[in-house]
């Protein structure tokens, strides 16, 4: 999916909790356990994920690529929205 693809999908942080949550289901295997809320701060949103114990390993991914690759994503989809996002794995 390309940028502008994300734009035109994404208008709101509701949209965007929506589309973080797609991409974790599609890595985990117990889909149905991923959770992921969204808090706006005067100055950031803050994304959280709750995903199975067991499915933890698979959203970190290898040396963390998959949720440093998660992590940009939201950045990116934050910046054309205009509002610094941290997403963060909870466990």
């Amino acid at each position: 999916m390309c940028i502008l693809a994300v734009d035109v999908l994404l208008h709101n942080w509701k949209d965007m909790r929506e589309f973080i949550a797609y991409l974790i289901k599609n890595v985990v295997d117990n889909p149905d356990s991923v959770e992921v809320s969204v808090s706006e701060k005067p100055e950031e949103v803050l994304v959280e994920v709750r995903a199975a114990a067991q499915d933890i390993a698979k959203v970190v991914g290898r040396q963390g690529r998959t949720i440093k690759s998660l992590r940009t994503i939201a950045m990116v989809v934050g910046a054309r929205l205009g509002m610094k996002v941290r997403l963060e794995l909870i466990q």
